[in-house]
């Protein structure tokens, strides 16, 4: 598989490694049917695991905030995350957007290459704004575990009633 070529000072670079693939049940058949439906509802089984459920996804991007971590001295010259990190959060955040809304265009636009290396630049981009706010993974992973099973309907209502009323903010926003 040839290696594709860092986009834009990317920080961190991830070695390929070959897998083997994961065995295996084979699905049952159904028992053939005049009556059976081509829409079947899917099988449970064949349902994929959440991307983040078994930890590697989660453990690159500690990895990666580590990196981050350590350019917050480096000479700015050389690294790109220095870079962005002494100019402040104004310009980190300001160019986590611009990349928040380039995979946002390559999304509406159908282009799935392209939204998944936008995707990363986003993530990229959010660990920057977290290790120039002081902000670690595990306090974000601990919050998402908070909600956990939460209706997302009902997590964001109960925050819209609290954040405004703590603030002193009156506001008509829709939760």
């Amino acid at each position: 598989m040839p290696k594709t070529p860092k986009k834009r000072g990317s920080e961190a670079t991830i070695k390929d490694k070959k897998r083997k693939p994961a065995k295996t049940k084979p699905a049952a058949k159904p028992a053939k049917s005049k009556a059976s439906s081509k829409l079947a509802a899917p099988h449970e089984s064949t349902r994929p695991a959440p991307p983040l459920a078994l930890g590697p996804g989660s453990a690159v991007l500690d990895r990666l905030w580590t990196v981050v971590m350590s350019r917050r001295d480096a000479d700015p010259a050389v690294s790109h995350s220095a870079r962005l990190l002494s100019r402040g959060m104004p310009k980190v955040a300001q160019k986590f957007g611009e990349e928040a809304v380039e995979c946002l265009i390559e999304a509406v636009a159908g282009n799935r290459e392209a939204l998944i290396a936008e995707s990363a630049d986003v993530l990229y981009h959010l660990l920057v704004v977290w290790v120039s706010a002081g902000v670690s993974p595990d306090q974000v992973w601990a919050e998402l575990k908070r909600r956990e099973g939460i209706s997302g309907i009902a997590e964001k209502a109960s925050r819209a009633k609290t954040v405004p009323v703590k603030l002193g903010i009156q506001t008509t926003k829709i939760p």
